[in-house]
């Protein structure tokens, strides 16, 4: 009894830890699952749709990764992170209320663990995708540190 428990609680923080370690990329995944169903609907071949399907999802995740990482502007930063934010918060919102639901929590409960695991998993995401561009202006802090460490910016 014990160890079934503990392995379920195991398994739980598994779930959710990966949960949580893919939020980012929702919204790719989205893309190439959007793009990839609408090439097999229009009869385009299994493997066509795959591959498409595969590459819209990186040129997503590349293009969102090289706007939040050139463009200085704050609002738009803020937009962009909410684009990517998005739909991980919807993923994590169903994947909480599913294993709620599967606990046997009462509705009221659910929806809370719901909202709250929505949240935390938008904030999750923002952050990942903050992460992977820097700091803004992190460009012209590294050409002053290059500058400094310059021999001919040392001579007098």
């Amino acid at each position: 009894m014990f160890v079934s428990a503990f392995l379920s609680i195991l398994g739980l923080g598994l779930l959710v830890y990966v949960l949580f370690a893919v939020a980012a990329y929702a919204l790719p995944f989205f893309v190439a699952l959007t793009v990839g169903m609408h090439l097999y609907e229009i009869d385009a071949g299994v493997i066509t749709a795959v591959v498409v399907a595969m590459f819209a999802g990186a040129i997503t995740l590349a293009l969102g990764q090289i706007i939040f990482a050139k463009v200085q502007s704050v609002p738009i930063r803020l937009a962009i992170g909410a684009v990517f934010a998005a739909p991980a918060g919807v993923a994590g919102f169903s994947a909480i209320r599913g294993l709620s639901e599967i606990g046997g929590a009462s509705e009221g409960w659910t929806l809370a663990f719901a909202i709250i695991g929505g949240i935390v998993t938008v904030g999750t995401a923002w952050v990942r995708v903050a992460s992977l561009a820097g700091p803004i202006g992190e460009d012209d802090v590294q050409s002053i540190d290059t500058m400094k460490a310059s021999s001919f910016a040392n001579d007098r």
